[in-house]
C-alpha cells in the first residue's frame, strides 16, 4: 500500500492533471479547475456537485456561501475544515451554474474515483442529489437516504442535502444539522472499528514474533 508521503504527491499529480484538462466543453468557459482541497489522510471526505463562482474564480471548492455554512456544521460537531478532503462530481464549473450533463459527468468520472483511492476515508458525505446519483444510482433519493449511513463495495457514504439547499430553504437547516451529528457518531465508531483492526493486527504481529523466538529456542537444542 502507498505510503503516505507517496499519497500526497500522487494527489497532487492528480490535482495538476485536472487543472490541464480539457476533456470536455466547460474547460472552454471555466476560469479554471477546481480539483479538491484537504489533507490526503483525511478522514472525511465531500462530494459536492460543481464549482460555482467564487470556486471558478478561487480555483478552492466550497469557499463560497455554501462552503462556509458547511464550515460551520463541521464545526458544531467538533470537527475542523482541515479535517476534510473536499471536492465535486464535476471539476470545472458550468455556465449559470446549471446542472452537470452526463457527458460532463462521465469526462470527470476518473478523477473522483482517483480521489477517493487516494484519500481512502472513514466516511464520504455525498452532498446533493448530483454526488448520490454519481456515486450511488440505485440509492433511495436525497430526501429519503439523507442522514443515512450506507456500506457499499467497502465504503461508508452518507448522503447530505447540500448546503446550497439550506441557504434556499432555511427549514433544511435544522435537518442539516442533526445529519452532521449522525455523520459525527458514523465518524467516531469507523475510528474506533479501524483502532481495534489495528491493535488485533498488532496482537497477531506479536504472537507470530513470540511463536518464531520459541522455535528458534527449540533449534538451539
Amino acid at each position: 500500500m502507498i505510503d503516505a508521503a507517496g499519497a500526497a504527491q500522487a494527489l497532487e499529480a492528480l490535482h495538476e492533471e485536472i487543472r490541464g484538462c480539457v476533456a470536455c466543453p466547460l474547460s472552454r468557459t471555466r476560469i479554471q479547475a477546481v480539483p479538491g482541497d484537504g489533507p490526503v489522510t483525511a478522514r472525511i471526505m465531500a462530494v459536492g456537485e460543481a464549482p460555482g463562482e467564487t470556486e471558478d474564480r478561487t480555483g478552492k471548492p466550497f469557499v463560497g456561501s455554501a462552503g462556509q455554512l458547511l464550515t460551520r456544521l463541521l464545526e458544531s460537531v467538533g470537527l475542523q475544515r482541515s479535517d476534510l478532503y473536499i471536492c465535486n462530481v464535476l471539476k470545472c464549473r458550468p455556465p449559470a451554474n446549471r446542472d452537470p450533463m452526463p457527458e460532463e459527468v462521465e469526462a470527470c468520472a476518473h478523477f473522483l474515483d482517483a480521489q477517493v483511492e487516494l484519500i481512502r476515508p472513514d466516511v464520504i458525505l455525498l452532498l446533493g442529489r448530483h454526488a448520490l446519483q454519481r456515486i450511488l444510482p440505485g440509492a433511495a433519493g436525497i430526501s429519503r437516504s439523507h442522514g443515512t449511513r450506507i456500506r457499499d463495495r467497502g465504503r461508508v457514504y452518507v448522503p447530505l442535502y447540500h448546503p446550497a439547499a439550506a441557504l434556499y430553504q432555511g427549514s433544511l437547516l435544522e435537518t442539516l444539522q442533526d445529519d452532521m451529528r449522525r455523520v459525527r457518531g458514523y465518524l467516531d465508531e469507523a475510528e474506533a472499528e479501524r483502532a481495534h483492526a489495528a491493535a488485533e493486527t498488532a496482537m497477531s504481529d506479536a504472537e507470530a514474533e513470540a511463536v518464531a523466538a520459541a522455535h528458534e529456542q527449540l533449534t538451539l537444542f
